[in-house]
């Protein structure tokens, strides 16, 4: 059973950048493909990124160009970069491993981390 840890979120400024992170322990993580969803106030939780085991990537239209997914086998932790932000990007972030293959699914990760706040003043 895979644990993660999200670690990065905070209050910024529009325009500015941040950089969330997601350790993982317990499980192999090479094995899982990883993705990260983001739950705005008020509202459901919705697909911001994901990247397979072997490393493509897919990005949600709205944060594309903007976020990018990254990982790190070496050290069981998968990255968004977070670009050009607004307040429509504020919510929390979650990051979540999965065995399947539709990976814009939430149904589609097994594992799930607590979340990390990320609010953008405008």
């Amino acid at each position: 059973q895979v644990q993660l840890v999200e670690s990065g979120g905070g209050l910024v400024q529009a325009g500015d950048s941040l950089r969330l992170s997601c350790a993982a322990s317990r499980g192999t993580f090479g094995s899982y493909a990883m993705g990260w969803f983001r739950q705005p106030p008020g509202k459901e939780r919705e697909f911001v990124a994901a990247i397979t085991r072997s490393g493509i990537t897919f990005y949600a239209d709205s944060v594309k160009g903007r976020f990018t997914i990254s990982r790190d086998n070496t050290k069981n932790t998968v990255y968004l970069q977070m670009s050009s932000l607004n307040p429509d990007d504020t919510a929390v972030y979650y990051c979540a491993a999965s065995s399947g293959l539709r990976l814009v699914r939430p149904d589609s990760y097994a594992y799930w981390g607590q979340g990390t706040q990320v609010t953008v003043s405008s």
